[in-house]
């Protein structure tokens, strides 16, 4: 459902804009102007923490004289105020050092096809019914099992956004989207034998979030299953990373992939191309267009349209992920990336998260991880996790303050598995995640 009012409002002075940069001289120009308003509630022991209504915007304005680009922003829209914006865009410009790569797209690559995408979903919840949710999802949590001894609280919010984007080029579209969630998090124990673990829910439509007492109710049962936590003796085994930690191991690749990390010679993945990179099994695509998901868009963040594609097929890299400078840069073309990846998916198997345990045998399941320990230069990897121990495919006993490590082009080479228990929560959709082996460092 797109407010088109409003969406023409936010286009007039994206238009403002650009025609401003023409009359200061500027070869060529970009703008972006997005509005967003919204509601954040939080509880916490039953009383009410925070109420936070959101109104922002936010306008954005590049020029470029040849090579020479200048950058400058402001949230006021007042005639006065948009040229002075674009001034001061053009003064760093015609400062700045030429860039060869510097510029706009390609017009050939501009989105010329914008299929409604049903990501708009106002969500007519008012501060009240927002509250009485936070609560009822907490009361469902502390109310679980009585060894859920505190909490942290539960949170609600609505947003919704318009953006709209336009170049010199002739290019000018936007559109709404909106987001919503619920969220908890609680303790359970005592003294030192404390744990914590949360859960939430999050997607465009309100009607398709979990409800307030599944959430609270998740988020105790994955505390209650921390009580008792051990270390484990230093050993090598197999990893099964649960479906929420795989989407870091994937995004780990395409980190290593993206058209920064390659350009400055800085990823463990420099020169795959056309090379294996994961199992012969794994298919990692882009599905850009999916209707109502949350990492849907028809364009980029440059006006490229997006693409459906395989960016690994039968385990071997058959593309990167690049916004248009690092593609000149690479002497490639833009793949419709300036902003991130859309909707990626991986590719599952016919195993469920009981089978993936099965399959593992005897090993350790990854349920949360700590700290930044990955080099994307070396493909290095080292992170404080904690999770559960299993043996002959049955969980035996939660384990903390340990640490798994690796190097992710052999971790990524001796994926066993890909699970069918997807989490659709993110940008990268992908199920559980089972590596042969790992070295973990515990007592």
């Amino acid at each position: 459902m797109q407010n088109q009012a409003e969406i023409n409002r936010l286009k007039t002075v994206v238009q403002q804009l650009l025609d401003e940069a023409k009359q200061q001289g500027a070869s060529a120009a970009e703008a972006a102007f997005s509005v967003d308003n919204g509601l954040s509630v939080s509880a916490r022991l039953g009383e009410v923490e925070t109420v936070e209504f959101h109104c922002d915007q936010g306008i954005g304005v590049t020029v470029y004289f040849g090579q020479q680009k200048g950058s400058a922003s402001t949230n006021d829209v007042s005639p006065e105020s948009l040229k002075e914006t674009v001034q001061a865009a053009c003064s760093i410009a015609r400062y700045a050092s030429a860039d060869d790569y510097a510029g706009l797209p390609d017009v050939s690559e501009l989105a010329t096809e914008f299929p409604d995408l049903d990501l708009n979903h106002p969500w007519s919840v008012d501060a009240e019914q927002a509250i009485a949710l936070a609560i009822e999802c907490e009361n469902a949590a502390r109310g679980y099992d009585a060894a859920i001894s505190n909490s942290e609280g539960a949170s609600v919010s609505s947003h919704q956004g318009t953006r709209v984007f336009g170049n010199s080029l002739g290019f000018l579209q936007g559109y709404q989207s909106s987001r919503h969630s619920i969220s908890c998090s609680v303790l359970a124990g005592s003294g030192d034998a404390m744990q914590r673990d949360y859960w939430y829910s999050v997607a465009r439509n309100a009607a398709n979030l979990q409800s307030a007492q599944a959430v609270g109710e998740k988020a105790a049962q994955r505390t209650l299953a921390r009580l008792k936590a051990r270390s484990l003796s230093t050993r090598q085994c197999p990893v099964l990373f649960a479906p929420e930690m795989a989407s870091g191991l994937i995004g780990a690749l395409i980190g290593a992939i993206s058209g920064g990390s390659l350009y400055r010679k800085s990823s463990f993945l420099l020169d795959s191309l056309n090379t294996q990179v994961l199992p012969d099994f794994v298919r990692i695509h882009e599905q850009p267009l999916l209707i109502g998901a949350l990492g849907s868009a028809s364009y980029d963040g440059e006006g490229v349209a997006t693409q459906t594609r395989d960016i690994v097929s039968e385990g071997i890299l058959r593309g990167y992920v690049l916004s248009t400078y690092s593609a000149k840069k690479l002497g490639m073309q833009s793949t419709g990336n300036a902003g991130g990846v859309h909707n990626l998916t991986v590719e599952t198997g016919s195993n469920d998260f009981a089978a993936m345990l099965k399959l593992m045998n005897t090993g350790l399941l990854v349920t949360e991880l700590m700290g930044q320990g990955v080099n994307r230069v070396t493909g290095d990897y080292s992170r404080g996790a904690s999770g559960f121990w299993v043996e002959n495919g049955v969980i035996q006993y939660p384990v903390e303050e340990i640490t798994i490590a690796g190097n992710l082009k052999t971790m990524l080479r001796h994926i066993v598995a890909i699970g069918n228990d997807v989490d659709l929560r993110g940008n990268i959709r992908t199920g559980s995640i089972l590596v042969e082996q790992m070295a973990i460092a515990g007592e």
